[in-house]
């Protein structure tokens, strides 16, 4: 996929960014819960997670 998509997916669906990046595992759970708590953190964990693996 286009890195601009993969941007606009974490920017606004988190928990899917992570989940196509890293799998279903530990950093998924903590996207969930920092989306659920407050919907940035989530969104800057996503985009850290997708830029880390660059």
């Amino acid at each position: 996929m286009s890195t601009l998509l993969k941007i606009l997916i974490a920017f606004f669906l988190p928990p899917i960014s992570v989940l196509m990046t890293n799998g279903f595992g530990l950093q998924f759970i903590i996207n969930v819960v920092l989306c659920l708590l407050f919907y940035i953190p989530g969104s800057l964990h996503a985009l850290y997670l997708l830029l880390r693996d660059r």
